[in-house]
């Protein structure tokens, strides 16, 4: 409980520092934000003041930071520009489109990603590995955009197997196929090199001395032992999952975070955008402190040599 709890604590000032920056951002954003909310709407000088107040914006600067830092970690972060609808509420309406993306996304990822990651570690070398590698590679290096258009032609409108827009868990396979190659790639190749150097090891030797089978060998001696740095790549892959639905759902015409986002940035809706930034940075975080939580549970060691020494 100690490890966690210091986890915890270190997130605090990360969380202060990227918050200020945000603010410090958009303060230096010309313009004025009630004539971006007004859109051209022509107004007198007095309704202009009188919205600049109920804003907060005729505040010094520091109060106004202040006053954002504790918006922010109650998660109220002001009104949308366009729609004049809480900005919290806007993004919890499209948060589960974008959550439902990500979760197929990471399924589809780390399911090709452990198949071949494992099969190319098995025979390194070997036409096997080759062919794992390239596919990989492939899968990680094309852009979100173009597998999305190609697998929309083929399986889309060439051979209609599958629904290009709409609901439900058909309209969800391309999509969540085209999230999902983009940690595939890097997630088979960090455990191809890890099982090849877990193989090396002595455990693993004398598992094979004792005559146990090559599954029982590498599912239970080497796939756990070589898990370890996959799973810290996995906490940054976890967060390209939502800068990865910002293409994909715009590609498919899908509902989410990156939708909101785009339209957010089209229509300069600033509090939307920094309300968006000011959640994902939250949530990247957090993502990060569960795979660090996990990666001491999977190696012990890890959590005990943190501990501060008596």
């Amino acid at each position: 409980m100690t490890f966690i709890a210091r986890r915890i604590l270190g997130l605090v000032p990360i969380l202060v520092l990227t918050w200020t920056a945000v603010f410090i951002v958009f303060e230096l954003i010309p313009g004025d934000p009630v004539n971006l909310m007004l859109a051209g709407v022509p107004a007198s000088e007095e309704v202009i003041a009188n919205e600049r107040a109920r804003l907060g914006l005729d505040r010094p600067p520091l109060e106004r930071y202040f006053t954002f830092l504790a918006r922010a970690a109650t998660g109220d972060l002001g009104e949308s520009f366009r729609t004049r609808q809480p900005v919290t509420k806007m993004i919890l309406d499209q948060l589960g489109p974008t959550l439902q993306l990500a979760a197929a996304g990471l399924v589809v990822g780390l399911t090709v990603g452990l198949f071949l990651g494992v099969l190319a570690g098995l025979r390194p070398g070997s036409w096997l590995d080759t062919t794992c590698t390239f596919t990989a590679l492939a899968g990680s290096s094309l852009p979100s955009f173009w597998t999305g258009m190609l697998l929309i032609y083929v399986f889309g409108s060439m051979l209609g197997w599958v629904p290009i827009v709409g609901s439900g868990f058909d309209a969800l396979i391309l999509p969540a196929i085209v999230t999902g190659l983009f940690i595939a790639g890097d997630f088979a190749r960090l455990v191809r090199t890890s099982i090849i150097d877990a193989s090396r090891q002595d455990y693993i030797r004398t598992a094979r001395a004792k005559g146990l089978s090559p599954v029982k060998i590498v599912g239970k001696h080497a796939l756990r032992n070589a898990l370890i740095p996959p799973v810290t790549m996995l906490g940054i892959q976890l967060s390209n999952l939502i800068g990865g639905a910002v293409v994909t759902e715009n590609v498919f015409a899908r509902p989410g975070l990156g939708t909101l986002l785009v339209d957010a940035v089209l229509n300069k809706d600033l509090p939307l955008v920094q309300a968006l930034v000011v959640y994902t940075t939250a949530a990247y975080l957090v993502i990060n402190l569960i795979i660090d939580i996990l990666y001491g549970l999977i190696d012990p060691r890890i959590r005990h040599s943190r501990r501060v020494p008596t």
